[in-house]
C-alpha cells in the first residue's frame, strides 16, 4: 500500500504541475570523521540515531550504506548512498540527520561541484523521508535532480531532523534546517566512497521548504560552515516570514501545512508545549498526521480547516509561539554570495508578499539578489517550471561568470 501511495503522490504532484496555471554554532573544518557507531543496520533500524551520539564535528558521517538514485533512469545517471551524519538542532545541540548523497557515474569527482539541494515539503510521517522516496523512485522533484545529476553535479539531499520510527520531524524550522543542509555537504565530502573533494564549489538550492532551507544555510554558511567554498544560492517559494505564511492558510485548501508546522515548530523546541493547545479533534490530527500524512495528504485531507478547529487556543498568538516564529524568521542576516530568489504572484501555499518583503530587505542589506516574479503559477507548478532559470544561475556561478543583481528592478514571466 505504501508503494502504491508514493506512486500516487507523484502522479498527482506532476499532474497538478501540468494543469492550469492557478490551482487550488560553527564546527572547525578538516576535522577527523567520527567513527561509524555500528555497521549499518538494515531496513527502518538504519535511520534510528545511537544513543549516545558518537564523538565528532558536524558534517561527520555516522554511518551509510549504497541505495538507489531514483527510477532507473537516475539509476543509471548516478550512484547514491544513504547516509546519516552529525547535524545541530534549532536549539544548538548535536543531533543525527539522514539524507542521501549522489554522484554522477561520469563525474570527475575530484572536481565536482556539489549542490545542497533542500527538498521540499515531504510531510511529517516516517515513510515520506525524502531518502525514501528517492531510494523507491518517488520523490517528486526528482527531474530536477536527474537534471543536476546530468550535469555532473554530485547532490547532498538533507532528510531534514527527525525522520526515523518516532517521527519527531521539524518543518520549517529554518534553525534546524539550515545546518542540516549545510551538514549534508559536508557529509558528502567526508564520506569515502563519495570520493568528493573538500574543496569542491558549493551552490544550496532548494524550492518551498527546501527554499527556506537554501536561503538559512546561507545565512549561516559564514559562521557555521566557513570552510564550504560556498558560490552561490537559488531559492524558490521562499517561506520567510511564517507568521505571514500561516494567515494565508487558515481556513484555506492548504491548511495541512499549517498544521505540519505547527507540529515542527514544537518538535524543534519542546517548551512550545503544543499538546496543551489542541481540542480532541487536534490530537487525533496530529497523531494521525504523524502517523502516515506525506505532501499529497496535507494537500488533500485538510481543506478550509481552521486553526479553530483544532485548538483550544491558537498557540500562534502566544508569546512562546511569537518569539520562537520571529527567531525563524529570514532577513536580518545579509547572504554573502549571489543568490536567486523567484517566486509566484499567484502562490496559494506559501504567501507572495512575504517572499516580497524578504528580497527587498537581502536588496537592501546589499545581497547580490537576482529577484523573479512569475505570474499565475501555482505554488505546485514552479516546482517545475522554475528549474530552467536555477540551472543557468547555478551554471554562471560554478564557471565564476559575476552576477548581475537587479534589485532596482522586477523581472518576471
Amino acid at each position: 500500500m505504501h508503494h502504491v501511495c508514493l506512486l500516487v503522490t507523484l502522479v498527482a504532484m506532476a499532474a497538478l504541475a501540468a494543469g492550469p496555471a492557478v490551482t487550488a554554532a560553527a564546527a572547525a573544518p578538516d576535522r577527523p570523521a567520527a567513527a561509524a557507531s555500528d555497521p549499518a543496520p538494515p531496513g527502518d533500524a538504519f535511520y534510528t540515531p545511537p544513543d549516545p551520539l558518537p564523538a565528532g564535528a558536524p558534517g561527520d558521517v555516522i554511518r551509510s550504506r549504497p541505495s538507489k538514485a531514483g527510477p532507473p533512469t537516475a539509476r543509471r545517471l548516478a550512484d547514491a548512498w544513504q547516509v546519516m551524519y552529525l547535524s545541530t538542532d534549532a536549539l544548538g545541540k548535536p543531533d543525527a540527520v539522514t539524507g542521501t548523497i549522489l554522484v554522477p557515474k561520469s563525474a570527475d569527482r575530484a572536481t565536482a561541484p556539489i549542490i545542497g539541494w533542500g527538498p521540499g515539503t515531504s510531510g511529517p510521517a516516517f515513510q515520506c523521508a525524502p531518502s525514501k522516496f528517492i531510494d523507491e523512485g518517488a520523490f517528486y522533484e526528482q527531474s530536477a535532480l536527474n537534471e543536476m545529476l546530468q550535469a555532473g553535479y554530485a547532490v547532498a539531499v538533507p532528510d531534514y531532523e527527525g525522520y526515523h520510527a518516532d517521527p519527531k520531524t521539524t518543518y520549517v524550522a529554518g534553525k534546524s534546517m539550515g545546518p542540516a543542509l549545510m551538514d549534508a555537504v559536508r557529509a558528502a565530502q567526508r564520506l569515502p566512497d563519495a570520493g568528493l573533494s573538500k574543496d569542491a564549489k558549493v551552490v544550496f538550492r532548494g524550492y518551498s521548504q527546501g527554499g527556506g532551507a537554501a536561503m538559512w544555510a546561507g545565512q549561516l554558511q559564514p559562521t557555521y560552515a566557513p570552510d564550504l567554498n560556498l558560490v552561490g544560492v537559488v531559492g524558490g517559494g521562499v517561506p520567510a516570514n511564517l507568521a505571514l505564511v500561516a494567515l494565508g492558510l487558515d481556513g484555506k485548501k492548504p491548511f495541512g501545512f499549517l498544521l505540519d508546522a505547527l507540529i515542527g515548530l514544537d518538535n524543534a523546541y519542546p517548551e512550545l508545549d503544543l499538546d496543551s493547545y489542541l481540542n480532541d479533534a487536534g490530537k487525533a490530527a496530529v497523531a494521525g498526521m504523524q502517523q502516515h500524512d506525506c505532501t499529497l495528504e496535507l494537500l488533500l485531507d485538510y481543506p478550509g480547516k481552521k486553526v479553530s478547529d483544532y485548538f483550544t487556543t491558537n498557540p500562534l498568538g502566544t508569546k512562546p509561539w511569537a518569539d520562537r516564529v520571529t527567531e525563524n524568521r529570514l532577513g536580518g542576516t545579509p547572504i554573502k554570495v549571489p543568490v536567486l530568489q523567484y517566486h509566484s504572484d499567484a502562490d496559494e501555499i506559501v504567501a507572495f508578499n512575504q517572499a516580497n518583503a524578504l528580497h527587498q530587505q537581502y536588496c537592501t542589506e546589499g545581497v547580490p539578489l537576482t529577484w523573479k516574479v512569475w505570474k499565475g503559477l501555482s505554488h505546485i507548478t514552479l516546482v517545475y517550471r522554475g528549474n530552467a532559470d536555477a540551472m543557468a544561475f547555478i551554471a554562471d556561478r560554478l564557471a565564476g561568470k559575476p552576477a548581475a543583481s537587479n534589485c532596482t528592478t522586477t523581472p518576471s514571466s
